[in-house]
């Protein structure tokens, strides 16, 4: 366009359908005149008449133009949005780890929750990323040609790029790598903004309202959300009394009975969580159609508070909330009573010796006999 037309689109890497926005100026150059819509630039002004050229300049100063160009980013969101909503409901992917092979059946969430928890590689949260597949096929493709995802330098084989990149914690992708913007929401939401924009944007705001008055600054409680409903209250003695009362499931009592500490009661928390979200009794593990019927069958067969075996939420995994932000887990008690109950459980805390006469505990440290005896061993 620029060498045959004289024509220049300005911004043109800001256009979210090109081909669209092509097929509609060519339209209307069709039906006006080109000089209607675009600036002229003259270049060689200073030189004869007959060497001089007239450029013409198609931008969104023109009212016309902008319009065009953010109905077609309103058209390209609604789509996104669209393929978005469409993977967060497929239940057919199928992939397998970049890391361990291992392979996943389901929603992609399993995929990527599993190179989070399991190999610290974390490229955001489901709800987040669009085109999942296109994604992973990319980021496997740079794997198999042994180029690190994070500095993308490229070694002599498998092994030693999986050392790089455990070594010097790049299981992670390279922010500055444009090539991955399009596989994040964030990036169409608004018009010629990079998701680096927007959370400038966001920061400046804080910066520019630091010297605002807080005097009148009234803070509002969070509520926690019930484990089995969607009743909500402020305190966790008030949403204990609620499960106990409409659901026969007594947080506090099973947490005394057990002798649960703190990470063991956000364990067991977001283990019954997880199960309720997948609705899955967690009493004789059948699955149900809806968090209804669910809880239907757990308060008719008293299942609430038929608890599995210790050793089967009791897991790692655990440690990860089912939801974002779930308030239940900040209100959980971490009081002096946890430590007596960990003794109970023989799980005894580990106190510092007193290193003040550092060269008197050296030489009477059992350590030194353990060493002799080693040595003779060898």
């Amino acid at each position: 366009m620029i060498i045959e037309h004289k024509t220049v689109i300005a911004d043109v890497k800001l256009v979210a359908d090109f081909q669209r926005y092509i097929s509609y100026w060519r339209k209307r150059f069709t039906e006006q005149p080109i000089t209607d819509f675009c600036s002229v630039i003259r270049i060689n002004s200073t030189a004869p008449f007959e060497e001089q050229d007239n450029y013409f300049l198609l931008c969104d100063v023109l009212p016309e133009d902008r319009i065009l160009r953010e109905e077609l980013q309103k058209q390209r969101l609604k789509e996104i949005l669209e393929q978005q909503q469409q993977e967060r409901n497929d239940n057919n992917f199928q992939g397998s780890c970049m890391f361990c092979n291992e392979e996943f059946l389901g929603n992609r969430s399993v995929l990527l929750n599993h190179m989070a928890r399991e190999h610290t590689f974390n490229i955001g949260l489901p709800d987040n990323i669009v085109n999942c597949n296109e994604f992973l096929c990319t980021l496997q493709k740079k794997l198999d040609n042994l180029q690190c995802l994070y500095c993308e330098k490229t070694f002599r084989d498998k092994n030693t790029l999986k050392d790089h990149m455990r070594k010097k914690q790049h299981r992670r992708i390279n922010p500055k790598n444009r090539e991955y913007d399009r596989f994040y929401v964030i990036n169409y939401l608004e018009l010629g903004k990079s998701w680096e924009e927007v959370q400038l944007e966001d920061d400046r705001e804080l910066l520019d309202h630091q010297e605002d008055d807080w005097s009148d600054w009234e803070e509002h409680p969070l509520s926690a959300v019930c484990l089995f409903c969607e009743k909500q209250a402020e305190t966790i003695e008030k949403l204990c009394v609620h499960m106990e009362d409409a659901h026969e499931f007594d947080l506090l009592k099973i947490k005394s009975e057990l002798g649960l500490n703190f990470y063991e009661q956000v364990k067991l928390v977001n283990f019954i969580r997880r199960q309720i979200h997948q609705c899955r009794c967690y009493g004789c593990h059948e699955k149900f159609k809806s968090k209804a019927d669910l809880r239907t069958h757990m308060e008719e067969a008293k299942h609430t508070s038929l608890l599995p075996e210790r050793q089967t939420w009791d897991q790692p995994q655990y440690y990860f909330p089912t939801y974002e932000n779930d308030t239940l887990l900040c209100t959980l008690s971490d009081s002096e009573s946890d430590l007596t109950a960990q003794e109970q459980n023989g799980n005894i805390a580990i106190i510092s010796e007193d290193t003040s006469k550092l060269h008197a505990l050296k030489q009477s440290s059992i350590l030194n006999q353990l060493l002799l005896h080693e040595s003779l061993k060898n």
